[in-house]
């Protein structure tokens, strides 16, 4: 995900040749991210960057959840460092002091590759590299290349090509003069023309060819939308954190087979089932896409038509994991996406994996509930018994009543 033109001379040069088409002008350029099919993966160290006023999780917890989604990559890591810093250099993301030590560490432990949790502005994520001389991997990189091994459908891999395109071009600023050199030739504008300019159009066509794509399947899933509400059957979404839960808990209602692992973003696509609950009530769920702290624009943007879908819901179930010391954090940022994409509906709290926590934890956290009027259900997914409450409560919900 990192445009590095200054560190391929073949990329750009005095007269280069003019790319016919947008991944041929990042093909030369950009590296590929490694994964687990990587034989020979770059030295790799992972940094941890905590910004005090701006991180409100705690260090352990924010650290944790950083090399889950490395670990979700498959990158293998030599090192290790938690860097804290009070303010954030507008060019530079590090201090000096703080650059430094880390510019130091790299050299002394022949580091090819740092991955930061932290996403970066194009002027930084430049500055960084050339600072380090090596390549940098920053949040907005490596959730980017999650969601490219997780989409599975057409729609989810063109979402993933138009974040990917659009990150891309936030680069474009830090670039520098690296972008300033002029090319002619066929397919070109004609003298003058700057590799910047040129790379500016060739993304538009792209975004453009996608877009329309896009749209055709979005008439398809539309067209899908009107006969389901034509059935008059209610419609329940699964929203939550990432690896909350909700994959497991479509599966157990539904007897689904959606890929359901313990790690981050394991299922990206929509995925919507019929919900038996008895002879004369039946409804629709649909497992949606996790969300997280920090959740770069681009992804919720290209993510949109997708999570449409919450707009249809009758109810929302938004899943918990109890058993993550992080969990107020996850309703909240749950709860700002939700706001973002103007999605307000019926909302019930699963608490889920309690089987994880203490009697007193769990004790505390129901009468919390009960006291504040929450709508809310415990229950840990993999019991059987325990969706059977979750399917009374649907059952005997307002979701049936007629209007």
């Amino acid at each position: 995900m990192v445009a590095r033109w200054a560190h391929n001379p073949k990329a750009v040069g005095s007269n280069p040749t003019p790319a016919t088409n947008f991944f041929q002008i990042l093909g030369a350029s950009m590296p590929k991210l490694p994964t687990h099919d990587t034989l020979i993966q770059p030295k790799t160290i992972a940094v941890c960057t905590y910004v005090a006023g701006v991180n409100t999780w705690k260090l352990e917890d924010y650290n944790a959840e950083f090399k889950s989604l490395v670990k979700t990559l498959g990158l293998e890591i030599a090192h290790e460092m938690v860097i804290k810093l009070r303010l954030v250099d507008k060019a530079r993301f590090f201090t000096k002091g703080k650059l430094q030590d880390l510019v130091d560490f790299c050299n002394a432990n022949k580091v090819e590759q740092i991955i930061l949790s932290s996403g970066l502005n194009g002027l930084q994520h430049r500055n960084l590299e050339v600072a380090a001389n090596v390549k940098v991997i920053d949040r907005t990189d490596l959730i980017l290349s999650i969601f490219k091994n997780s989409a599975k459908t057409a729609e989810g891999k063109l979402q993933v090509e138009l974040a990917e395109i659009s990150i891309e071009r936030t680069k474009l600023y830090g670039m520098g003069k690296d972008l300033a050199q002029q090319q002619h030739g066929e397919g070109s504008r004609g003298p003058g023309e700057t590799v910047r300019e040129h790379f500016l159009r060739e993304t538009s066509e792209e975004v453009l060819k996608r877009e329309k794509r896009l749209k055709e399947l979005a008439k398809v899933r539309d067209a899908q939308r009107k006969k389901r509400l034509k059935s008059d059957k209610p419609m329940i979404s699964l929203v939550g954190y990432t690896n909350a839960g909700k994959s497991t808990i479509l599966n157990g209602l539904t007897h689904a087979d959606v890929l359901a692992e313990n790690k981050l973003f394991a299922t990206l696509d929509t995925t919507t089932k019929e919900l038996f609950l008895t002879l004369d009530k039946k409804a629709l769920i649909s497992d949606t896409v996790g969300f997280i702290s920090d959740l770069p624009h681009h992804l919720i943007r290209a993510f949109r038509s997708t999570l449409d879908e919450l707009h249809y819901a009758d109810l929302l179930l938004h899943v918990v994991d109890l058993s993550n010391h992080s969990w107020r954090e996850h309703i909240e940022i749950v709860n700002e996406t939700l706001k973002d994409i103007e999605v307000k509906k019926p909302t019930v709290l699963i608490f889920n994996k309690i089987d994880a926590v203490s009697e007193d934890a769990l004790e505390e956290v129901k009468n919390e509930c009960l006291e504040k009027n929450i709508p809310a259900l415990f229950i840990c997914a993999n019991e059987k018994s325990d969706l059977v409450q979750l399917k009374k409560f649907l059952e005997n919900s307002n979701l049936f009543k007629k209007k």
